[in-house]
């Protein structure tokens, strides 16, 4: 009977225990949690992180003032109000392509653009899904990156923006992965390409050339030379179709 007492005095001490360091750290959870997110409530506090991460813009890499000169520079009729206009169309276009599971929706940009959209697309039907970018708002467009390699001459855009993105079953219909509730915050780089003669890659897949003259061959030192610097040659570009689209890529 003795030892019976015992353990059971035992029993209570260490629930009495128990409840205590129970007491002792939640009291401390909710200092720590009002001290660094200013609540008591963790679940409240994590909430609210989740709603400011769904309603903060991403940064954007805004060098437009430093590289637009760049640019006019090499092609003075580089407009760069209706360029942006196009790169913020064709991203909005690829992805209502993406969410609607046809390549057909894409509204500008080359074959291998197409053709990227057209696998992005693939992958997931392989897997029995569709991707989703609903109610997309675009934040903000800047000139990213400039650069000149190998006869190319390449302009990255780099847009923030949010929508509901996520992934159903193509079955069910059923969410499998991100959220309907809460918007997503993200960032998209899209590359434009300069073609000097649309006419002679129209078939190719990658519209990307190297930049030569027409009459004699010789390679033009400036990407948007109008006269050849060795023979005189008048070299024409195609101006707003010169430049194409051939790459969009979530940062």
């Amino acid at each position: 009977m003795q030892s019976i007492i015992i353990i059971l005095g035992l029993i209570l001490i260490i629930m009495v225990l128990g409840i205590v360091a129970f007491l002792y750290l939640r009291k401390r959870a909710r200092e720590f949690s009002k001290e660094l997110f200013g609540t008591e409530d963790i679940r409240q506090a994590a909430k609210d992180m989740q709603i400011e991460y769904a309603t903060t813009p991403k940064s954007v890499s805004a060098m437009t003032s430093l590289l637009l000169p760049k640019i006019s520079a090499d092609f003075p009729d580089f407009n760069y109000d209706e360029m942006k206009t196009r790169a913020n169309n064709v991203l909005t276009s690829y992805l209502a392509a993406v969410t609607s599971g046809s390549a057909g929706l894409l509204k500008d940009g080359n074959a291998e653009l197409k053709q990227k959209l057209t696998d992005h697309i693939g992958s997931f039907t392989e897997k029995n899904l569709r991707e989703h970018y609903d109610s997309v708002h675009l934040h903000r467009t800047e000139i990213a990156q400039y650069r000149k390699a190998e006869g190319r001459c390449i302009i990255t855009f780099q847009s923030s923006l949010e929508c509901f993105h996520y992934t159903t079953d193509l079955g069910t219909g059923a969410v499998k992965d991100g959220s309907k509730e809460y918007k997503y915050q993200t960032r998209f780089n899209v590359d434009l390409i300069y073609i000097q003669d649309r006419n002679k890659v129209e078939n190719e897949l990658d519209h990307a050339l190297g930049i030569n003259c027409p009459n004699c061959g010789a390679p033009l030192s400036s990407l948007g030379a109008k006269v050849c610097e060795y023979c005189g040659t008048p070299i024409v570009a195609v101006n707003l179709y010169a430049w194409t689209f051939n790459n969009i890529e979530e940062l």
